[in-house]
């Protein structure tokens, strides 16, 4: 038996997962990349791949189109709660640039997915459907809130307040939130994620009542790091199997990768009170079996090539909302082109830059440029998105075209980076072009090192390479990479094209690979 875990190598935070009959779905957080709210499938909760995207496009603001220099990086969607009731599917969460709760519910998982709002704004929500009718939604950071909304979830129960059922009277780096609500065999349980200052590790709390009008008494259910960094697993949903088993799936802080999903089993106590043990008594398990409910069934791989002779890949999405005028896929050449209508300092602020996100420990992507069609100043290629941004690319100066690396990294000390940063790049490597077609190559590598501590040196690097007919050269220098809330996601390889001082020039990309390297 192979280890399990991380279960999806993958950035995909802020887990929570249900099953219907024999099939789990799990919805992650998307924030700014569009399509957006994925919904992932498994039959075995060991293997994934996509559902659905709830949303093409949210609401369409200014900063959600990328125009002028506004942006949402660090925002948009956020921790979702996903439940089935009567035959409908529901998903609510809330946008952090728009301050909106949205609903959205549709029959099948693959939608159409009917679009509503609910009146206030509820931080990681969570919502329970009870047994005598009545629909909850649980909410908050350190005070934790719950609130009894209408029978129609388009607000909160005409003559109900939103009441404080949990507070955080510690002193924690993270106060009390990321809430999961379930009623399980007649008692109520609320899963929440939290940072004491006293370890200074992310935590999985538990907290239990038989009424809801009975005060939660909670404790720590999980507190491992799994041997990585000191970074702690925790904030997700938990699920039971038709045979009665149960499974968590949390998150685990994984460096500039992102967060990536972590699988445990839970047993139950024999208490009077049933409470729930994580993995190991909180310590997560390397191996362990779960039921497999379709055996055989082969899954659809969450990243890889597209050599863009078909719809595009469903493990695609674009750093923001697309401007699909200025976007050319012709299927039958396997191109695929992007236009500019703006004139941008950096990779951040380019319009319609097409993502997949990277893969841990190690992966490299490599993409066919024809750069013939830019303008003078444009820069085209193969990025790694993030704050700490790096790239290759082909751009034209004085009528000629030169191959360049650069980077940016971010200056701000501590976490919270420069979501608005309009700096120009720096540029580390030129080479002057015969010609403006180019392969492009990144490899990216996250420090797979289970027991390396925290260090103020990033272990996380992506080096990049190009092959203009003769096979690859790399580029000696590379590029660090880290995660910030800025932009608050893991790294991307990313397609862009963007324009410093006349737009309207095109770049064309095909054929791209993807391998675990």
């Amino acid at each position: 038996m192979n280890p399990i875990n991380p279960l999806i190598p993958l950035d995909y935070p802020d887990p929570d997962v249900i099953r219907v009959d024999n099939t789990y779905y799990m919805v992650s957080t998307t924030m700014y990349f569009m399509p957006g709210c994925e919904i992932l499938r498994s039959y075995d909760l060991l293997h994934w791949e996509h559902a659905s995207y709830v949303y093409e496009t949210l609401d369409s603001t200014p900063s959600q189109r990328l125009t002028g220099k506004e942006n949402i990086y660090g925002q948009g969607m956020w921790a979702a709660s996903i439940r089935y009731h009567q035959s409908m599917f529901y998903i609510i969460f809330v946008a952090n640039d728009t301050h909106k709760t949205y609903l959205f519910k549709s029959k099948t998982i693959d939608g159409p997915w009917e679009k509503s709002e609910i009146e206030g704004f509820y931080h990681d929500n969570s919502i329970l459907f009870d047994d005598d009718g009545r629909i909850f939604i649980l909410s908050g950071n350190r005070d934790i809130y719950l609130t009894e909304l209408n029978a129609d979830l388009t607000g909160p129960k005409e003559g109900t307040d939103s009441r404080i059922i949990i507070r955080d009277k510690l002193d924690a780096y993270l106060g009390y939130e990321g809430a999961h609500f379930y009623k399980i065999n007649g008692y109520y349980y609320i899963f929440l994620i939290h940072m004491p200052r006293t370890t200074g590790k992310r935590t999985e709390s538990c907290f239990y009542a038989k009424s809801l009008d009975d005060e939660f008494v909670g404790l720590d259910v999980m507190d491992d790091d799994r041997g990585f960094r000191g970074m702690g697993v925790a904030q997700g949903g938990i699920v039971d199997t038709p045979d009665g088993k149960w499974y968590s799936i949390l998150f685990q802080d994984s460096g500039a990768v992102g967060r990536l999903p972590i699988l445990m089993p839970i047993n139950w106590s024999k208490d009077t009170l049933s409470i729930p043990i994580f993995g190991d008594n909180g310590v997560i398990p390397e191996e362990f079996s779960t039921p497999d409910l379709n055996p055989g069934y082969s899954y659809a791989p969450l990243f890889g090539d597209d050599d863009f002779k078909g719809e595009l890949k469903s493990f695609w999405q674009y750093n923001h909302e697309p401007d699909k005028t200025l976007i050319s896929h012709d299927k039958d050449k396997g191109t695929f082109s992007i236009t500019t209508d703006k004139l941008c300092n950096n990779v951040t602020q380019a319009k319609n830059t097409l993502t997949q996100r990277c893969l841990f420990p190690k992966s490299k992507a490599s993409v066919m440029l024809d750069a013939s069609d830019i303008k003078e100043g444009d820069y085209s290629g193969l990025c790694i998105l993030q704050s700490n941004y790096a790239f290759v690319a082909v751009t034209k100066r004085n009528g000629e075209y030169y191959l360049v690396m650069g980077n940016h990294v971010v200056t701000v000390p501590g976490i919270w980076g420069e979501r608005n940063d309009d700096s120009y790049a720096l540029e580390l490597f030129k080479v002057k072009l015969s010609s403006p077609k180019v392969r492009l190559s990144a490899e990216a590598s996250f420090d797979p090192e289970r027991y390396t501590t925290q260090s103020s040196v990033c272990p996380d690097k992506v080096s990049f390479g190009y092959d203009i007919g003769d096979g690859f050269i790399r580029i000696l220098q590379t590029s660090s990479l880290s995660f910030k809330l800025d932009h608050f996601t893991g790294a991307r390889y990313g397609l862009f094209n963007f324009s410093t001082s006349e737009f309207g020039g095109t770049a064309s990309f095909s054929e791209f690979r993807y391998e675990e390297a």
